[in-house]
């Protein structure tokens, strides 16, 4: 699908989606558990990709319109042979890697071609030193075996989705469990929402740190939880108004712990063509915050290393949009910057790069510019609607075969 924005005055009242993160986290917080029911859930592509894992490993699952009642996942009866289908979703991948590993069974895990072109070293690492079967191809990870408490170390620079996935396991194992994370310890705000779900299902961990002491034989607890408004998309939307328009988002929590609550304050510091702007711990933020940069007269980004790795090569896709529109950007190995430009309208189609975030950033861009963006359905993956609520704010949009 390619849709055509027209340069239009985005104004009106919206709430912001439900947070994707949260989602992950309490569905499967809720699977483990007997029962439990989780509200205000958005299907997009990932977490329906997370619900049919679940599914398949044995949960127990009714939908009721934005709710959920999920319950009664026994690791421990998993059938041999069970495949996993992660779709696109990372987290849904790297989230289960751990709790397929508590079954002792033969499992496969399936997704896209570029899914599993993402790191996976640090799961790899664990299983060869327990000597547990890790076998990876193209588009599937098997594995076979079951891990053991003890003491684990992480690197901290890979992806926090690791730690996370471990902490939904180490708990169940008898034992006691150390995990301790290397420095730089990046997005550390998505494992204090790990710890805040689990602390919400009954799970305890202590953290001291970078250091996690994880006590064992515990058990997940029923619980009724509401998914909370979600930060990184609701920057889209705040966007809007940043760049000129009349935009009020609802549905944010004042004490939100996810890291990308950052943004209004780097659209500030945007404002003032700073130089420093880091990345490193609210990554899904760089495509917005590029093209705020764009509109506004450019800045300077730091902690952009991990961009390559994301669901296309944010830093270098958005560098090759921008271009389109005039602006130049220089991507280096760990900064981005955005030079000031006059922005244009773009000439020719932009390129979504199979990437939600990068559309919907190119869409708040376009709303000043107007132009076309190819495979635009890539907004399925997190925010299936972007579009509709577009038009709920009076952006004016085409759409073409």
């Amino acid at each position: 699908m390619n849709v055509r924005i027209l340069p239009s005055m985005a104004q009106g009242i919206v709430n912001a989606p439900p947070s994707k993160s949260m989602a992950h986290r309490a569905l499967i917080c809720g699977a483990l558990s007997e029962k439990s029911l989780i509200n205000n859930l958005a299907y997009s592509a990932d977490i329906e990709a997370t619900l049919s894992c679940l599914s398949s490993l044995g949960a127990d699952i009714e939908r009721n319109g934005s709710s959920v009642k999920i319950g009664g996942l026994d690791l421990m009866n998993v059938k041999d042979g069970t495949v996993l289908y992660c779709n696109e979703s990372g987290s849904t991948l790297r989230f289960m890697i751990p709790l397929c590993l508590l079954t002792g069974k033969k499992i496969t895990l399936t997704g896209a071609k570029r899914l599993f072109e993402r790191p996976l070293s640090v799961y790899e690492s664990i299983c060869r030193e327990q000597g547990i079967l890790f076998e990876q191809n193209d588009n599937s990870l098997t594995l076979c075996g079951t891990i053991q408490s003890g003491s684990y170390r992480v690197r901290g620079d890979v992806s926090s989705q690791f730690i996370t996935g471990l902490l939904y396991a180490l708990p169940l194992l008898d034992g006691i469990s150390i995990l301790e994370v290397t420095e730089p310890f990046e997005s550390s705000s998505y494992v204090d929402l790990t710890l805040s779900a689990l602390n919400s299902f009954g799970i305890r961990i202590t953290r001291n740190g970078n250091r996690f002491v994880i006590m064992g034989g515990q058990k997940y607890r029923k619980c009724e939880y509401t998914v909370e408004g979600d930060c990184s998309n609701a920057a889209f939307l705040d966007a809007l108004s940043f760049l000129g328009g009349d935009v009020k988002v609802n549905g944010i929590s004042e004490k939100t712990l996810q890291g990308d609550r950052v943004y209004k304050d780097y659209f500030e510091k945007i404002a003032r063509n700073e130089n420093d702007i880091d990345l490193s711990d609210c990554p899904d933020l760089a495509p917005i915050l590029f093209a705020v940069a764009a509109a506004k007269g450019g800045a300077g980004f730091v902690g952009t290393a991990r961009l390559r790795i994301k669901e296309s090569d944010r830093a270098n896709a958005m560098k090759e949009e921008l271009a389109k529109f005039g602006v130049c950007v220089d991507v280096c190995e760990n900064s981005v910057t955005v030079r000031k430009s006059a922005l244009l309208p773009p000439n020719v189609p932009l390129n979504s790069h199979n990437d939600h975030r990068i559309v919907m950033s190119l869409a708040v861009l376009c709303s000043l510019t107007g132009g076309v963006i190819e495979n635009a359905e890539a907004v399925a993956k997190s925010f299936p609607d972007f579009f509709s609520v577009l038009e709920s704010l009076k952006v004016g949009i085409e759409y073409e075969a």
